[in-house]
């Protein structure tokens, strides 16, 4: 990872422009411009994730639909308001981009690693397959007092072990960017379909404490006797 990326945000996501790169906002006379990556999985779906970039590190380089990137940066989280309410939008910020010859030359596509604070009350809930899940909300600190709030999800017993962390833990979590998309059901009765970004929880660590979970195993809990099933 680049040296200055703050060490408990970090992501790395590869595949192809999707989308047309367009104006974002400013800031302080810098211009910020985003575009969508469709980042390939195991299986044949992808995940599609926006980007969020600065002039200044696309002066010198041509980002177009079809380029095959790799992206460095961190997930970051701001506040969208319009006249009726407020949403929460969620971004790749770029650091670094390296151009890649072709889509074989992809590894690992999509990686994050974040060590923050639970900042809402878990929710444990099961799929009609019955597949246990817990939506977690984490708050990632970053400099000059601004936080990053990130959804992540969490499977199996990593769900049952999740449902029961507290406001205010301190965990470290490792996975991957999803992107899903849903219906939402307008006042007029119209269905729009808008697409919801969180994070895969594969590995989990309570910061201070021996507990870890890794996907595909179980909670490593020193308490497991006391923790139900």
């Amino acid at each position: 990872m680049v040296g200055n990326i703050i060490e408990n945000n970090m992501v790395t996501i590869s595949g192809k422009i999707i989308s047309n790169i367009e104006f974002s906002h400013e800031v302080y006379g810098e211009g910020f411009y985003y575009f969508i990556l469709e980042v390939p999985r195991l299986s044949d779906s992808a995940d599609k994730i926006p980007v969020t970039v600065s002039e200044r590190l696309i002066l010198k380089q041509k980002l177009e639909i079809g380029k095959i990137v790799e992206i460095e940066g961190q997930f970051r989280s701001y506040n969208s308001y319009n006249s009726e309410s407020s949403r929460l939008v969620l971004t790749v910020f770029a650091r670094e981009i390296t151009f890649l010859d072709d889509e074989k030359k992809i590894k690992n596509p999509n990686q994050i690693f974040l060590n923050g604070y639970i900042c809402k009350r878990p929710v444990y809930r099961t799929t009609p397959f019955g597949r246990e899940i817990t939506d977690m909300l984490l708050a990632v600190n970053r400099p000059y007092n601004k936080s990053d709030y990130i959804p992540c999800i969490a499977w199996g017993r990593n769900a049952r072990y999740s449902e029961n962390l507290n406001i205010g833990d301190n965990i470290k979590v490792w996975g991957r960017i999803q992107s899903r998309e849903y219906q939402k059901k307008l006042e007029s009765g119209e269905l729009i379909t808008k697409t919801a970004y969180e994070i895969s929880v594969s590995k989990m660590e309570i910061c201070g404490e021996e507990h870890k979970a890794t996907e595909g195993s179980e909670v490593y809990d020193k308490n497991e006797s006391n923790n139900n099933e």
